[in-house]
């Protein structure tokens, strides 16, 4: 069993202009609710760990997670409201981002949650901005801490900006997660933005020498990297007519970790002894997956069959 812990929002796409106002495309989303409909499709038993809203739009949030086979059981419900992310185009047609998030229900999860995570639990993947914000912050660190030790611990920081603009608040996050993470998996992107001028097989062995023990580092349209302390790899890019690459990096760590699981290689000792071949192996399945959320609109993640 997989625990996902972090936001579940809605993207909310203005379409056009009506003669009142404007039409607008609301899409379910947020980075770990992502990366648990990715498990389910992929034939993994995966439950979520988020605080949702009992409004119209938290309901359908449920309504996702529920017909995608997500365990919601760990669900802690809330009167507060839903996360929303506005993304509109500005006169030159440049996109226009506005987020609407304080006081929402995903940042608010109290460790009375805890209590719900049920037997079994393999692995808990956390990530994105539910790690900086609110209770929902200082009760995943809580987590972390209960389970060192009895649960694979994996981590996506997945940097957002719009949401916590102070760098340093990601930085420390960060450094507190890595010698408390067994599977670090991180953009590229996100290494430019936090450590500028670090290249990713030095900060492959910064977090190696803290305790990590599998680093993989998504270089977009440039392939993937991964290291442990006994093997690195590279692989390609997957070749690939891209609609969009919204949900890719989510897509990427679903597959990782299915990957894993289906080899019973979800402990520490398991990822450090990973050959060459094996990890190769391993991003190669995570890069077709991902390739397949790029080739089609939107975070639409593929199912198992079609790996």
């Amino acid at each position: 069993m997989f625990v996902v812990c972090g936001e579940a929002l809605f993207d909310v796409f203005a379409t056009a202009d009506t003669p009142t106002g404007m039409a607008m495309d609301a899409r379910v989303g947020g980075s770990p609710f992502n990366v648990a409909v990715g498990l389910a499709r992929l034939a993994q038993p995966v439950a979520f760990l988020s605080q949702v809203s009992n409004g119209f739009l938290g309901e359908r949030l449920m309504k996702t997670l529920a017909a995608e086979g997500v365990n919601t059981a760990t669900v802690q419900r809330s009167e507060a409201p839903t996360t929303l992310s506005l993304i509109g185009l500005d006169a030159q047609g440049v996109p226009s981002y506005s987020f609407y998030g304080e006081g929402c229900a995903d940042r608010l999860l109290t460790e009375d949650a805890l209590a719900m995570l049920p037997a079994g639990v393999k692995a808990i993947n956390f990530g994105s901005y539910a790690t900086v914000v609110g209770r929902t912050a200082q009760t995943q660190r809580a987590l972390v801490e209960r389970e060192q030790g009895r649960a694979l611990i994996a981590y996506d920081p997945n940097i957002r900006l719009n949401v916590e603009p102070v760098l340093d608040v990601w930085r420390t996050q960060i450094d507190w997660m890595l010698p408390r993470t067994q599977l670090l998996k991180v953009s590229d992107e996100d290494l430019r933005l936090v450590w500028p001028g670090l290249a990713p097989a030095d900060f492959a062995a910064r977090a190696l020498a803290q305790g990590v023990k599998l680093v993989a580092v998504t270089r977009g349209g440039e392939g993937a990297s991964a290291w442990t302390a006994g093997a690195s790899v590279e692989v390609p890019p997957v070749p690939v007519k891209v609609i969009d690459t919204v949900g890719a990096g989510d897509t990427f760590q679903g597959a990782l970790l299915t990957w894993l699981a289906e080899r019973d290689a979800l402990s520490a000792a398991a990822l450090a002894a990973l050959s060459k071949e094996a990890l190769a192996d391993a991003l190669g399945f995570a890069a077709r997956a991902a390739a397949i959320t790029c080739s089609r609109r939107g975070a639409d993640m593929p199912r198992r069959a079609e790996l």
